[in-house]
């Protein structure tokens, strides 16, 4: 595809709500005769960590110098910035449908002839495999460090009150009721942020659906009529066990109450603890994969990528970028990005896991892991939204009306991928 092609398919998908940007010092040139690699990352609250890791690539190479942007609204900026054909040449961004946007407007190279790749765990391969809106050939993302969402539990209660982990749903609902009884608030949501509702939607998902449901349903194979049942029935009893009107509470209010003890579980993510440490630093948190199933082999950790690299396609400087990507992937830096933001290293190796999820080690270290369902909706949706009025609506046929609403909004905000995955699929069973 042609560069004048591809930005303008790029414009189609991201032209809407985006408004004037200030791109002042946007695609300026070195001057002191080093290639100049630049790399964008939409992660500001990583800026610690890249200005160290910057520091340390610019002072082991003269040839090469690191310039390293992470500004606010980093995804805005980086879609203003292919419309207008104004390319960094190696973006930061998590797994999510965002990078299946931009992938399928064909702005990634393929970058399988890196050596690295074969270092990723083969659990997060998988799931950037999963994130192409239509199969490709190649490989167009770098894994480099990942989060986990399950639940987060107050360890010293635990241990105080003799709570053994749960490791089925039967077990998980007996504890909540156990804890019920001894006057404790077993749970707490903060559902009042409608982004919250899908933390324990997807760690129920990831064990009670399959990884690929959305490309299921595309494909016509299946509805979410079918595959979300259980999992929107299991939510909804959650609320059992959950504080009065959760919708009255924030995220920051949850961390906070979680952090004062005012609850023995969190059903968060990893990216959750420093929140939840601001308020109690001495909070001792460990955590467990969301027991969804009845039998524990049946459990999956819900885990996704929260950061890799991919290189735009144009690039002219794909050595001096390889290089980056090189040292990047080196134990040291990426031991620099985890003591920075913690989280789950996507490299195979011995790298720390944080203490606070040591409870899942054995599913981090088995690859026993799937990606957030969530990474897989289109934003216009707002299916964090549809769960909310689905768990405030007590109707006995709530299940059914929020799952047919499901199916029905998918189709609608989904028609044109929907065409082109049966084309695709129509074709490839014509080449057999």
């Amino acid at each position: 595809m042609s560069e004048k092609k591809t930005a303008k398919k790029v414009a189609l998908l991201f032209m809407s709500g985006i408004g004037a940007i200030s791109l002042a010092g946007c695609g300026q040139e070195n001057t002191d005769g080093r290639v100049e690699v630049e790399l964008v990352s939409y992660k500001p609250e990583a800026v610690d960590a890249f200005e160290e890791i910057a520091a340390a690539f610019n002072e082991t190479h003269d040839e090469i110098k690191l310039k390293v942007d992470s500004p606010n609204e980093a995804m805005t900026i980086l879609k203003t910035r292919f419309i207008r054909e104004d390319y960094p040449d190696i973006v930061a961004i998590g797994g999510d449908i965002n990078y299946s946007n931009f992938l399928d407007a064909d702005l990634f190279l393929d970058i399988s002839d890196l050596a690295e790749v074969g270092m990723v765990k083969q659990a997060y391969l998988d799931m950037e495999k999963e994130l192409e809106l239509v199969p490709k050939d190649g490989v167009y993302a770098l894994p480099y460090a990942a989060n986990a969402a399950g639940i987060l539990y107050n360890k010293e209660m635990f241990e105080e009150h003799g709570w053994e982990i749960p490791t089925t749903w039967d077990e998980f609902t007996q504890l909540c009721a156990q804890i019920e009884s001894e006057g404790i608030l077993p749970l707490y949501f903060g559902f009042k942020d409608t982004w919250t509702c899908l933390a324990p939607w997807n760690a129920l998902a990831v064990g009670l659906a399959d990884s690929d449901t959305c490309n299921q349903v595309n494909l016509g194979d299946t509805t979410f009529q079918e595959a979300y049942r259980e999992t929107a029935v299991k939510i909804r009893q959650l609320l059992d066990y959950a504080e009065p009107n959760p919708y009255a509470y924030s995220y920051n209010d949850a961390c906070t109450a979680f952090a004062r003890g005012q609850a023995a579980m969190y059903p968060i993510g990893s990216y959750a603890i420093p929140q939840i440490k601001s308020a109690n630093p001495d909070m001792e948190i460990d955590s467990f994969a969301f027991p969804a199933n009845q039998a524990k082999e049946d459990n999956v950790l819900n885990s996704g990528i929260d950061l890799h690299f991919s290189v735009l396609k144009n690039t002219e400087k794909k050595d001096a970028v390889y290089e980056v990507l090189r040292f990047l992937y080196q134990d040291e830096t990426v031991q620099i990005y985890l003591n920075h933001q913690g989280g789950i290293a996507c490299k195979e190796g011995e790298f720390e896991i944080p203490v606070e999820l040591e409870g899942m080690r054995e599913y981090i270290e088995s690859g026993r892991m799937a990606d957030f369902q969530d990474h897989h909706y289109p934003s216009e949706m707002s299916v964090d939204a549809m769960i909310q009025t689905f768990l405030l609506d007590q109707g006995e046929d709530s299940v059914d009306t929020f799952l047919t609403r499901f199916d029905k909004d998918w189709k609608r905000y989904n028609r044109d991928l929907i065409r082109k995955v049966q084309k695709y699929q129509e074709e490839m069973e014509g080449t057999r």
